[in-house]
């Protein structure tokens, strides 16, 4: 069935079955790569993306049940300058491997959104769904203390 989306802010028009996952529509038929597949089962939260600002593992979402504007890490910030989230991640030098990066910035973009001022516990239960072989989770902490102080002043 032909559908149209909003993908971060531009209309794109889709024909595909109403059961094929998100991050697919993304990744195969849009070819915006940044959300990763990692598990297939909504368990690491690489594959996290927004829908109407709302963190949603895309792995999992059929493309039938998306209901609202879609927001990817490519979306994120605007053309030409990274969100302050982003420039926090590259200021604290979070990424080892940075597979699951974009999953964890788009986790993080939401919870900053919901709470602009987010205590270690309220970090560490947003982020708890999203994974980092690498575990990098301290530094994670510490950009997204820096981004809401940033975001604060700004």
């Amino acid at each position: 069935m032909a559908r149209t989306l909003t993908i971060n802010g531009t209309r794109h028009k889709v024909d595909l079955p109403d059961e094929v996952p998100l991050l697919w529509v993304l990744r195969d038929e849009l070819g915006l790569t940044g959300t990763k597949y990692g598990c297939g089962v909504a368990a690491c939260g690489a594959c996290t993306v927004h829908v109407d600002g709302v963190a949603m593992r895309s792995c999992q979402l059929p493309l039938g049940s998306v209901d609202g504007a879609v927001t990817t890490i490519e979306g994120l910030g605007t053309p030409g300058a990274m969100a302050a989230i982003q420039n926090a991640w590259v200021e604290h030098q979070v990424a080892q491997c940075g597979y699951c990066q974009s999953g964890q910035i788009m986790q993080a973009a939401a919870l900053l959104a919901d709470t602009p001022q987010p205590s270690d516990d309220d970090i560490d239960a947003a982020m708890q769904g999203n994974l980092c072989r690498c575990a990098t989770y301290p530094r994670i902490r510490a950009a997204i203390h820096s981004a809401a102080a940033k975001m604060k002043e700004a």
